[in-house]
């Protein structure tokens, strides 16, 4: 597979360009960070723009497979799977480890997907899927290490980057790196400066950073059924070595306090993964006076019932 380009994400942009939501993107409060909220997106998370990226490719290819596509999760990215196979009439098979929060099993029955919860991290949902699919014939997706779903996340750049051209920052959650690898690439190409923020104890990126290669870590954190990858993948290493992009980590706690801040001040039900980001902002990344930073709120599949509870609590 060629190294990811921001032609790649460009492709990308026009292939789901009106199947997608625009994301919106709230001014921060006088004059602080913005924020793009894309965990408005169809199924709750920017996986959906991956998703329907890499089907749609496979359509116009015409190798789409009789027995569908199938892909290992930790719930976000077989949520945008269904969605995207459901709209192509296309059989949908996710793997999830038995962790797997309810709500996200829920909505992928809802989805009509076939679920099979395997293990309980995501290596393990992996391997499975993977059978599967040489058994099956099933067309292989995955959550983040494929340049068409790390191209389709990188969608969300192009569309942060039209709403606000004079951006300087733009701070983004990294579990696997899809997501990051897309953003990343595209901001290269506009003179973006990147952030890419990771749970202190979810470090795949941070540690093959370190490697210099991508390394197994383990993975214990609040974030990990979003941010639980085991390894990053080869374009986010790529996409983090360049000059424009550093790489911080953020405490549990912090996370935590970010995601109840988000609820408290703005009403924004956010899952932990959403909060790691905004959880870095004056915390393991200080923006300069007068710079423009936006932070990726990317995803919203969360029981909000514990947010209420905790305003309770304090």
């Amino acid at each position: 597979m060629h190294p990811l380009s921001h032609a790649d994400v460009r492709t990308a942009a026009d292939r789901i360009a009106g199947h997608v939501r625009p994301v919106t993107i709230a001014p921060g409060d006088h004059g602080g960070v913005s924020l793009a909220l894309e965990l408005m997106q169809h199924t709750g998370s920017f996986k959906a723009r991956g998703a329907l990226n890499f089907l749609l490719a496979h359509r116009e290819a015409g190798t789409l497979p009789s027995a569908g596509v199938t892909i290992a999760s930790g719930g976000n990215a077989g949520l945008a799977c269904a969605w995207a196979a459901r709209g192509q009439d296309v059989r949908a098979t996710v793997f999830l480890p038995a962790t797997a929060p309810k709500v996200k099993v829920d909505r992928l029955l809802d989805y009509g997907a076939d679920v099979r919860l395997t293990g309980t991290e995501y290596a393990e949902a992996l391997a499975a899927c993977e059978e599967f699919a040489a058994e099956t014939g099933a067309l292989a997706s995955h959550a983040y290490d494929h340049p068409l779903i790390a191209a389709g996340a990188g969608t969300l750049f192009e569309e942060i980057h039209d709403r606000m051209p004079g951006l300087d920052t733009i701070v983004v959650s990294v579990g696997g790196g899809g997501l990051f690898a897309g953003i990343a690439t595209a901001a290269r190409a506009q003179g973006v400066r990147v952030v890419a923020v990771e749970p202190e104890n979810c470090r795949a990126l941070h540690a093959a950073l370190e490697a210099g290669r991508p390394v197994d870590v383990t993975v214990d954190s609040v974030a990990a059924d979003s941010l639980g990858a085991r390894r990053a993948s080869a374009a986010a290493l790529h996409a983090a070595g360049q000059d424009h992009v550093r790489s911080v980590l953020v405490p549990d706690a912090a996370i935590v306090r970010a995601r109840l801040a988000l609820w408290a001040d703005r009403r924004l039900a956010v899952e932990h993964a959403a909060a790691t980001a905004y959880a870095a902002v004056g915390e393991a990344y200080r923006p300069e006076p007068g710079e423009r930073v936006c932070v990726v709120l990317c995803g919203s599949n969360t029981d909000p019932s514990d947010l209420v509870q905790g305003l309770t609590r304090t």
